[in-house]
Parts: structure tokens; C-alpha cells; sequence
């Protein structure tokens, strides 16, 4: 049975390897739907050494839930199996004992390394949870959209463009400038008589 409601998957598997790997998959898909691509790697790592626990250890069957979810900043991936036996962190597995270069089977030391936090919750006969949280990532800071003022000089405001004449806004219509006024027409002075001398003897 799966259900999906928004950020929390879960998925009931009988925790064999073939099953694990499809998890493997599952846990790897809804992270990075969810965005927490950064996460994946430790995530399907816990999950993996979690599910070959059980696998290996869980008695009387080896059926299990698979739980992951995100509240707020933080991820939770928790494996429910039926076996009520508390697992003991810091032992090692006696089916690695001999192969110092396992990359699974180790168990809760692993789930350790690679959390925040994990814990064990005994849920009496019907067997118990154990679990591990990982910190998501902070959100990217959004980017810069703000929009800037220009100005012409540090004592006038924002830059409107041109008026047609100084002091005459740009949305008002210039008015005509007027007419210049008429001068005075002054008369000629008039004509000044010049005396003209005569010989003596000679008229005209």
C-alpha cells in the first residue's frame, strides 16, 4: 500500500534486495520533486543500511514501512519493521566481521555518520521505528528586483525630460508668446534752411 499525501510518502516492502533497490529509487525521486536534491545521497544511504537491518535481522518476517517526510527545514526517514528486539548502536554486524571493506550491513553507526539525529521508538509486541532526520538546505536568496531613481543632480528630482520653456512643465501646453509692442513712429525732423552767401552784383 502507498499512500502520498503532500510532503510524506510512505511505502509498506518486504525488505529484500531487490526491494531495497526500488526504494532506493522511490526515496531518491520524491526528494528531488521535493527539491532537496542536496539531500538524496545520505537519505537513500541511511535508508539502505535500515532496510538491510531488517533484512537481515528482523524476525518473525521481514515486512516493513518505509516513512519519509519534511516539516519545515527538517526531513525525517523512518523504517518500521515487526521485531520488538532494540538494535544496540556501536555493535558490529557478525556478517561483516570479515569483510572490512562493506559499504552496507553496519547499521546504526553509518545511519549516524550521515544524520542529524536518530533514535530508536519501541511501539511494544507489534515491533518498533527507527529513525533519522537530515537538515534541508536554506532557500536560495531571491533575487534583486528592485528599480532605481534617476537624477540629474543631487538638488533636483527624478528626470521628467525637457520643457518647452524654462519653467513650463512638460504636461502643460506652452503658451504663445506675445506679440511685441509698437513702437512710436517719429516724424522727420524737418528741414533746416541754410543761409547761402550772394556775390555782390549777382542775384539768385
Amino acid at each position: 500500500m502507498i499512500s502520498e499525501p503532500s510532503r510524506y510518502y510512505a511505502v509498506e516492502l518486504q525488505a529484500l534486495p531487490s526491494r531495497i533497490g526500488q526504494v532506493r529509487r522511490i526515496v531518491s525521486a520524491h526528494l528531488r520533486h521535493w527539491h532537496l536534491d542536496g539531500l538524496i545521497d545520505h537519505a537513500v544511504l541511511g535508508v539502505t543500511e535500515l532496510l538491510t537491518n531488517v533484512h537481515r535481522h528482523a524476525q518473525p518476517d521481514k515486512r516493513c514501512t518505509v516513512e519519509i517526510e519534511l516539516f519545515l527545514d527538517r526531513l525525517t526517514v523512518s523504517v518500521r519493521d515487526h521485531d520488538p528486539r532494540i538494535p544496540k548502536a556501536g555493535c558490529p554486524d557478525p556478517l561483516d566481521a570479515y569483510d572490512e571493506l562493506a559499504t552496507s550491513g553496519r547499521g546504526l553507526a553509518i545511519v549516524g555518520a550521515v544524520s542529524e539525529s536518530w533514535g530508536v521508538r519501541p511501539c511494544g509486541a507489534d515491533g518498533k521505528v527507527v529513525w533519522f532526520t537530515l537538515s534541508t538546505p536554506p532557500p536560495a536568496a531571491p533575487a534583486d528586483t528592485r528599480s532605481y531613481a534617476v537624477y540629474d543632480s543631487a538638488a533636483e528630482g527624478p528626470f521628467l525630460g525637457y520643457a518647452p520653456f524654462p519653467g513650463v512643465p512638460l504636461s502643460s501646453p506652452a503658451e504663445p508668446a506675445p506679440a511685441p509692442a509698437h513702437e512710436p513712429v517719429l516724424a522727420p525732423a524737418p528741414a533746416v534752411a541754410t543761409a547761402r552767401r550772394v556775390p555782390a552784383g549777382r542775384t539768385g
